[in-house]
């Protein structure tokens, strides 16, 4: 008897861990009362065979492919402290010695991608807000950026048929000019107190470093930016007609892969030196660019601008901005869009032509570079005025 017991006991033992074992319970779930029946018409099963892949099966955890997880970024900016040396080994190669001052300058700090940041404004992106205008400017041009808040910048509460509204910032690094450093800083942080419009990160604005200021705007758009439907990003020195821009955006959607402006196809690297575009072969083999947007002024929809931001960081930087924007536009599979409402040249390329001063052409784009503060200024007023033109273009 005594056998038998142990035996009976044993078998209910065994069939209880089968049965916790199955549902994938735990001891003490096992004994509490039975789960409650789901209400509605059951999910539907798979037909009946095989239950287990033995291959599979028997494979250890490390050579079981994960399933793919969205990665999620950090919740505010996480770079917190300027920590980049310089990479003393291409000190010694020869073709790095070869090359001008600023190119090595360049190269030996290109592996420091992010800095910390001076001043920031989230609170930019919350509520409803259709439309982030973002602007390129460096510390000492406050001229104009008051030119721009008192024209094109000025902000919308709403955007019209039922759209959220339009917000502005602007970019900056720090001076370039040990002596202009503290001086200019006491005067931005209280241009900042007033409007509360600058994004400012602990790097020094240079020509070069404008690539810089394209992957913090897109690191910070990620971060703090996640449903702003669309963007125009643009230069401090051109004149930008909000009305024409909101236009366009009308019958557009933010899940489009929309990236439009003054498109250049098949441009070759320019290979004189004395050009402020010059690249020298080492540092770009290949015979001409990728498309690309000038850098001038360009829109784009806010979900492609969060993929940019993944897709640059695959990529080594590059000195010229809009061009390394558009390497990552070649990543991802984007061709940029052309439009005639962005003159990013100019009306007409000849500086001279009186077309670049007419306000008739001014009131029919939506974005001409380039115009100095007062010039801005003028034009807006007249754009704006009691304006007569025979004809208007028909660009959007």
């Amino acid at each position: 008897k005594r056998t038998l017991y142990k035996s009976m006991a044993l078998a209910l033992a065994l069939l209880v861990a089968v049965t916790v074992f199955q549902r994938s319970l735990t001891p003490d779930q096992f004994l509490q009362e039975s789960l409650p029946v789901t209400l509605g018409p059951p999910k539907a099963q798979k037909p009946s065979g095989h239950q287990v892949n033995f291959e599979n099966f028997w494979k250890s955890p490390k050579d079981v492919t994960p399933s793919p997880v969205a990665s999620q970024g950090p919740q505010v900016w996480d770079v917190t402290t300027t920590n980049c040396s310089a990479n003393l080994n291409l000190s010694r190669q020869s073709w790095f010695q070869s090359l001008e001052p600023h190119f090595r300058q360049f190269l030996t700090y290109r592996h420091c991608r992010y800095f910390p940041m001076l001043l920031n404004h989230p609170e930019k992106c919350r509520g409803d807000v259709y439309l982030l205008v973002v602007v390129k400017s460096v510390i000492t041009q406050h001229d104009r950026r008051e030119a721009i808040r008192r024209t094109w910048g000025h902000e919308w509460e709403s955007a019209g048929r039922g759209r959220g509204a339009v917000r502005t910032l602007f970019l900056l690094g720090t001076a370039s000019k040990q002596e202009e450093r503290a001086h200019y800083q006491q005067l931005l942080a209280y241009e900042d107190r007033l409007y509360g419009d600058i994004l400012q990160w602990d790097f020094l604005d240079s020509f070069f470093n404008l690539t810089l200021k394209e992957i913090h705007f897109l690191k910070w758009l990620d971060i703090y930016c996640p449903n702003v439907p669309f963007i125009f990003k643009g230069d401090d020195d051109v004149f930008v007609n909000p009305t024409n821009l909101l236009e366009f955006l009308a019958d557009r959607r933010p899940q489009e892969n929309l990236f439009v402006g003054d498109v250049l196809q098949h441009a070759r690297p320019i290979r004189r030196k004395d050009n402020k575009y010059y690249i020298p072969p080492v540092l770009y083999t290949k015979p001409s660019y990728p498309p690309y947007a000038g850098g001038g002024g360009f829109l784009m929809a806010g979900g492609l601008a969060r993929r940019l931001h993944h897709a640059c960081d695959t990529l080594e930087l590059y000195p010229i901005d809009d061009v390394f924007l558009g390497m990552c536009l070649e990543v991802l599979g984007v061709q940029p869009t052309g439009h005639e409402g962005f003159k990013t040249f100019g009306i007409s390329r000849n500086r001279a032509s009186r077309m670049n001063k007419e306000p008739c052409f001014f009131r029919s784009m939506l974005v001409v570079h380039k115009l100095l503060p007062a010039e801005l200024l003028a034009m807006w007023g007249l754009v704006h005025g009691n304006l007569t033109c025979s004809r208007k273009l028909q660009v959007l």
